[in-house]
């Protein structure tokens, strides 16, 4: 809540949203305690229908948003509608957009037993994606195309999606302008996609798994990075700030698991694991590569795959905080503290690989060593367990970074859509300018994202809640994706 709100209007808006909550999910729960995981897991599953670009289906939820974009690819001549806005703006950038599909595969595959009946809307949230980077990969051949909008004319407009004036500008790679990062997690979210959907839809599984297949041909035949190729186009957005060997890394990694193609594991000996990280996120993918791997070490007992598992522990060595290899940054508050602008996507992402790689522990009930510290399981997912509660409102604010997650949560987010009157309330067009009155405006967002998790606090546990500080109130796809995991683990 804003510091500068009357507690009356904090009251007036709380029974506001817990009646909108009843109607949306059917219950408005606080953070006092501890947290209603299943609660939060459906809010941040949902908030992905307030992402979606394109033609809208009639079981959409998040009713004050409409259709948006069809006329994407137009420019090219292809179908490029679909797919996820990747935060506040109205641009979709396949790089995020497919590591956020990678991540939500991956929580399915691993936690969907966890998930009852949400997991039918995880996989709603995967397909979103992957219908619409079935068609970028498809639409022409020789072309993967990784983007729709300009985004540095785009950002200078404060709209509605479903009102965009700014061009519709698609860019691609292809042999001659190569992107190995974009298309090796183009790849890897297609192959994780592929198993989530092989025993409920094998012939649409099957149109992944080939895909992706072609797709990872093309990142390594094809080597080099997409920033390089199309420059202001996506950086300084979604640079490949960490180069393009860890997307091939991970891309080879998730179509091993999804065929068990010995040229896959001939290719991964070749890249190695020689990567020390403290990171894991849409850019970097080497620490996710080797939990990911690790898996075969621990669950299968495949010594070939040791390296990765020992890569996976010296991760895990950097992040905790009592760990005399640690290099990770904490509040006082106790949260992980990476970088200065939407630090939450580290956490979530950095959580979802503590939860899962303790899980592969305990399965096998191992333990190993920083130094001194002997790590168990309980360490691993105790401390993403405090990091997932300081995200739902247990910390020093009592401030839940989940909108519509306890009485106290983000009013004015960094959003376009849902700090602008919907088509329903407002049915005439908001034009490029004419939207910035409202961006300016002191009042809370005349529409809820609910379940949409923001870039989070500073350094010293403090939020402000102001929707011009993007750096801490813009939720994304991406922080989103990598806490469905660790919250349907904690829900069961």
């Amino acid at each position: 809540m804003a510091m500068a709100m009357a507690k009356a209007k904090t009251s007036t808006l709380f029974f506001f949203f817990c009646s909108l909550a009843l109607l949306l999910l059917g219950n408005c729960v606080g953070v006092e305690g501890n947290p209603d995981y299943k609660d939060a897991l459906r809010k941040s599953l949902l908030f992905f229908q307030g992402q979606r670009s394109g033609n809208l289906p009639a079981n959409q939820r998040v009713s004050w948003r409409s259709n948006s974009a069809l006329s994407d690819g137009f420019l090219d001549r292809v179908d490029l509608t679909g797919g996820y806005y990747d935060a506040g703006d109205n641009v979709k950038f396949n790089f995020p957009m497919a590591f956020t599909t990678t991540i939500l595969s991956w929580s399915t595959l691993e936690y969907g037993y966890k998930m009852g009946s949400d997991i039918q809307e995880a996989r709603s949230a995967i397909r979103w994606a992957t219908d619409y980077l079935l068609k970028c990969a498809r639409a022409k051949p020789g072309k993967l195309y990784v983007g729709v909008g300009d985004p540095n004319v785009d950002h200078k407009c404060w709209q509605r999606p479903e009102d965009m004036t700014t061009a519709r500008t698609v860019y691609s790679v292809s042999p001659s302008n190569p992107g190995s990062d974009v298309a090796g997690e183009t790849a890897a979210a297609l192959a994780a996609a592929s198993l989530v959907f092989q025993s409920v839809d094998p012939r649409y599984s099957k149109l992944l798994l080939q895909t992706a297949r072609k797709v990872m041909a093309f990142a390594i035949q094809y080597r080099g990075a997409y920033s390089d190729s199309l420059g202001s186009a996506v950086c300084p957005f979604y640079c490949s700030y960490s180069g393009y060997k860890d997307e091939l890394l991970w891309g080879a990694s998730w179509l091993l698991r999804a065929t068990n193609d010995a040229y896959y594991y001939n290719f991964l000996t070749t890249l190695g694991a020689n990567d020390q990280t403290d990171i894991f996120s849409w850019d970097n993918k080497y620490a996710g590569a080797y939990v990911l791997l690790s898996r075969l070490a621990l669950l299968d007992k495949d010594k070939n795959f040791d390296q990765f598992k020992q890569q996976a522990e010296s991760f895990m060595c950097k992040i905790l905080p009592n760990s005399p290899y640690s290099s990770t940054q904490y509040t006082q508050g106790g949260l992980m503290y990476k970088l200065p602008s939407i630090n939450l996507q580290y956490v979530t992402s950095i959580s979802f690989l503590l939860t899962t790689y303790g899980k592969y522990l305990d399965a096998r009930k191992q333990t190993f060593n920083c130094g001194s510290l002997s790590v168990t399981p309980t360490s691993l997912i105790g401390l993403a367990k405090k990091q997932v509660d300081y995200i739902l409102g247990q910390n020093p604010g009592k401030m839940s970074y989940m909108v519509g997650f306890g009485p106290n949560f983000p009013k004015k987010i960094h959003h376009r859509a849902s700090s602008l009157p919907s088509k329903a309330s407002h049915p005439q067009s908001i034009g490029c300018d004419a939207g910035q009155p409202y961006f300016s405006s002191s009042n809370p967002n005349p529409n809820f994202l609910v379940g949409a998790i923001v870039g989070g606090p500073d350094q010293n546990d403090g939020f402000s809640d102001d929707r011009s500080d993007y750096a801490h109130s813009e939720p994304a796809t991406y922080i989103n994706g990598a806490i469905v995991g660790p919250l349907a683990y904690f829900a069961s």
